[in-house]
């Protein structure tokens, strides 16, 4: 096995490269992965903008990259405030 680290060509394709926004969330998993559901919640209505879904050794990294963000974004910008949680119960149909 070679020491070498491989380097890896990522495309960004044009239609992704807006973004989209999401205001609250919805995280479920099963044994196998970890689904992660990205809305925008206008009330009284809401819809689904994305969903990825990743397996649990990416949730972890992911969780530790989170983490690790916005430490450094609250110690440049100070604590970030919680806001009050949504009223209502949220249900991806």
């Amino acid at each position: 096995m070679s020491d070498k680290q491989q380097e890896i060509k990522i495309t960004f394709p044009e239609k992704n490269q807006a973004g989209i926004y999401s205001n609250n969330s919805v995280v479920g998993h099963s044994g196998e992965e970890f689904i992660l559901d990205f809305l925008l919640v206008t009330p009284p209505a809401g819809r689904v903008n994305a969903r990825v879904i990743i397996s649990p050794a990416h949730a972890k990294r992911l969780f530790k990259a989170l983490g690790e963000n916005l430490a450094q974004y609250e110690k440049m910008f100070g604590k970030i405030k919680p806001t009050q949680i949504p009223p209502g119960d949220i249900k991806v149909q």
